[in-house]
């Protein structure tokens, strides 16, 4: 009887086993298939970014190619940066051209958004045609409104001459008081696409029933936008305005294309003077230093910006 019953509890016993080895292949097949995005984000992300830190704490320049000797410098990189007379002026061009490029986009962004949130004939293919700037490249973009804002022969000033709003041409891209002003408004016409998208899309998934019901409680017009479209589209603007930053604050070759971060530096901004002195100067060292400078930058607005949007979340 003992003998019998033993033999019965042995294998209840020993299940657990069994168990246990399925849930090491269980673990074992998805880090199979997070591998290779581990080993991507590694080899092209990573490394770079790690070699332009260890590239800032080096004098890195053209003669390191032949040489192949990068001594250490220490922080002397970032304090030459940072006594750059240019840095300064960099610092706030990035500031101006990022929150008025971010400006710009979202509110002409959200304004063709409620737009075409209408229906009407040709809405589909006029929402095509905005796609337009997003599909070309972006040095051709800057060579066509190169063409458009030219003093002399530009279409902007002869239009603006011809409709009698201007007497003289304006040197948009040739004068320090008007090429940031320009270079912005260009970024903002290649950006509306983005924000149109992604607010169109949230726009769409708003339910009918709310503002419904948001006018039976007298909430129409601007207060229906107030209190229930940018409520419920806060998901999506936070995605909107913190991918737009990241992206505006390293615009490089729209400048490159129209300026080249002139004239006397008016338009000259860290991501332009992080490749001047990489490319032009070829002071690699500097350059990384001025980059990592950026990068800090952009991860700190993020982290503010995140953490300002969730507490905004939480607080309702």
């Amino acid at each position: 009887m003992t003998t019998t019953q033993s033999a019965i509890t042995a294998p209840a016993a020993g299940t657990p086993a069994p168990r246990r080895r399925r849930n090491t292949g269980d673990l074992l097949v998805r880090y199979a298939f997070v591998l290779p995005a581990v080993l991507y984000m590694i080899a092209f992300f990573g490394y770079p970014i790690i070699k332009n830190v260890v590239m800032s704490f080096q004098a890195y320049d053209f003669s390191t190619f032949f040489n192949g000797k990068a001594p250490f410098v220490g922080l002397d990189n970032y304090a030459a940066t940072f006594s750059d007379p240019i840095f300064l002026r960099a610092l706030g061009n990035t500031a101006l051209f990022t929150v008025g490029s971010i400006a710009g986009q979202f509110v002409l962004g959200m304004a063709l958004a409620l737009y075409f949130r209408r229906r009407f004939p040709l809405s589909g293919f006029l929402r095509s045609l905005l796609l337009l700037p997003w599909l070309l490249p972006m040095i051709v973009s800057a060579a066509v409104w190169r063409w458009i804002l030219e003093q002399d022969n530009g279409a902007l000033n002869a239009f603006l001459t011809g409709i009698g709003l201007i007497d003289d041409p304006i040197p948009w891209l040739t004068s320090s008081d008007t090429a940031l002003i320009a270079v912005i408004m260009v970024n903002i016409w290649l950006g509306i696409p983005f924000n149109v998208v992604l607010l169109y899309s949230g726009l769409q998934s708003i339910p009918e029933e709310l503002y419904e019901a948001g006018q039976l409680d007298g909430a129409t017009g601007w207060k229906s936008f107030w209190h229930i479209t940018l409520p419920m589209l806060r998901p999506v603007v936070s995605v909107v305005l913190l991918l737009g930053v990241i992206y505006t604050i390293k615009v490089l070759d729209l400048i490159i294309g129209l300026t080249g971060g002139g004239p006397a530096n008016a338009t000259q901004t860290l991501a332009t003077r992080s490749y001047e002195m990489s490319f032009v100067e070829f002071d690699f060292g500097q350059g990384a230093a001025l980059s990592n400078i950026l990068i800090l930058i952009a991860l700190a607005f993020s982290l503010v910006y995140l953490r300002a949007n969730a507490r905004a979340a939480k607080n309702g």
